[in-house]
């Protein structure tokens, strides 16, 4: 895939936010600010899902109202005909895919929620741990544009994977440090029953942190092939093989 000039610095700078370390919704917003450049769009919002209530929350939003996505929030998500479709796709999905168009304009979802922020055609990504939806990306244009073309959902669906790696971080930097649950008990619970010593402990939190290997052996002044050992150890009591699957166990508990 070709790409401008201007597109190319465009996701550059997507991927230098995926990586920096943000919290979910300052992730989320950054990213969504620079899509919205990318890929020629007016509107943004993202959610996370909430398997105990059900229902999306931790709104992150961008040129729509706070009081039509409240109205979403508590009504419309509920009798949403497009977005439960769209949540179970593990790509970009256009709502026109999922949808004729003469059909979704007769529905109460696009006549009383989307059109009174002017949005028309729309664009959905859902990011997942497993089988848990951690994060989504919700863009759309306005009447006066056109519909999303088949290479600007591949654009999508290039960043996708690294939007869906950053959230997974972001979600258990933030269990772990903002009083969700204690970093401990989270590695305890991912190791079911498995004792992790003290070090091993200290290289899982900087792991969940975002530290490379190398950044992490110079944090506690080791080689780097003694936190390749460490974290070899690590996966073998915690019964997985990678950094994604000991942020899944964490996301999870």
């Amino acid at each position: 895939m070709n790409l401008t000039t201007k597109e190319t610095d465009l996701v550059f700078s997507i991927m230098a936010d995926l990586s920096y370390g943000y919290a979910s919704s300052e992730l989320r917003r950054r990213v969504g600010l620079k899509l919205l450049d990318l890929l020629d769009a007016q509107y943004f919002a993202s959610y996370v899902w909430n398997t105990a209530e059900n229902a999306f929350c931790e709104r992150v939003s961008i040129n729509m109202s706070d009081d039509n996505l409240g109205a979403y929030e508590q009504h419309f998500q509920f009798c949403d005909p497009i977005t439960p479709v769209l949540q179970r796709r593990r790509k970009a999905t256009c709502v026109s895919e999922i949808m004729p168009r003469s059909r979704f304009e007769r529905t109460e979802f696009f006549n009383d929620f989307l059109a009174n922020d002017g949005l028309h055609y729309g664009v959905n990504y859902y990011a997942y741990s497993g089988g848990t939806n951690i994060g989504d990306l919700r863009i759309w244009r306005g009447r006066n544009k056109e519909d999303f073309s088949h290479r600007e959902l591949d654009i999508l669906n290039a960043i996708g994977p690294a939007f869906t790696n950053a959230m997974r971080g972001a979600m258990a930097r933030e269990k772990t440090t903002q009083g969700k649950v204690d970093l401990v008990t989270a590695l305890e619970q991912a190791a079911n029953g498995a004792m992790l010593t003290a070090r091993e402990k200290e290289i899982c939190a900087a792991v969940l942190a975002g530290l490379s290997d190398q950044q992490i052996a110079t944090k506690y002044g080791i080689s780097f092939t003694t936190v390749r050992s460490h974290i070899k150890h690590i996966y073998g009591k915690l019964g997985i093989t990678g950094r994604t699957q000991l942020l899944s166990r964490v996301i999870m508990h």
